[in-house]
């Protein structure tokens, strides 16, 4: 059985190499922890295939919403399974198309002119000097709610709640750090990787324990069920090619 679905896979990536086989544009939405790997992944589809690739970067909670309201989009990409999860028993997904494509993690990151202990972890927010410290809204951005479980686990959340400043997804929480809105933040290690952000900011790695595992979920919409590039390109995000883009990011598959 998994060398007929290994198979199939293949067969969908080789279709989409030919332009004039289906449509010339996907429309993908992607949580913005994908940032600058979803960038290089659309690159490489477009030089092997000759397609078009508009990406929407936000929140995977907006996201689930606009999807539900009729949102033109084809792929999802979402921070969360539970988002594509939600969708698919809601009947607005093709039948079986998702999977897991990677487990996301969090860092602790400060700006590189911080004298900040990092290496510490979280026990070092509960510092008072510290007026503002960023993570991404809870209510809708799963890093969000990764960040408030692990400085509950730490048991600095009481602490530092009335100092959080709350981003609109994970992309904007850094850059509240970036811009010095806010003097440290909990932000995706996606995104400390990639290449404008490494060197202006010092981090260290979340304890993975310390918060639920971010599983990071991809389907197709109802509305990119019409297009068939949407299969070939959840077959090339499978790819080994692919794959090795996610990793250089820090993006993991479950074991």
């Amino acid at each position: 059985m998994i060398l007929v679905r290994k198979a199939l896979l293949a067969a969908l990536f080789l279709l989409a190499i030919s332009p004039k086989v289906f449509a010339d544009e996907i429309v993908v939405a992607a949580a913005s922890d994908l940032g600058a790997a979803a960038k290089d992944l659309i690159a490489d589809f477009e030089k092997r295939t000759g397609h078009t690739v508009k990406l929407s970067l936000g929140s995977s909670g907006n996201f689930h919403t606009q999807i539900r309201n009729g949102a033109p989009f084809d792929v999802f990409l979402s921070a969360d399974v539970n988002y594509v999860r939600e969708l698919e028993k809601a009947g607005l997904t093709e039948a079986s198309s998702s999977f897991i494509y990677a487990i996301g993690r969090i860092v602790l990151w400060v700006p590189a002119t911080s004298r900040l202990p990092v290496e510490r972890g979280l026990q070092v927010l509960a510092s008072p000097d510290l007026r503002k410290i960023a993570i991404a809204n809870p209510r809708h951005a799963p890093y969000g709610r990764a960040a408030e479980a692990a400085l509950r686990t730490f048991g600095v959340y009481d602490a530092v709640k009335d100092r959080l400043v709350l981003g609109e997804n994970i992309a904007q929480t850094a850059q509240f750090v970036q811009t010095g809105n806010a003097e440290a933040g909990v932000v995706a290690l996606s995104l400390v990787l990639a290449p404008p952000v490494t060197k202006v900011g010092h981090w260290i790695e979340i304890p993975p324990d310390s918060y639920p595992r971010l599983e990071q979920g991809a389907i197709i919409t109802a509305h990119g069920a019409k297009n068939p590039l949407a299969p070939a390109y959840l077959a090339f995000l499978r790819s080994p090619e692919a794959r090795a883009i996610l990793d250089r990011y820090g993006f993991r598959l479950p074991k």
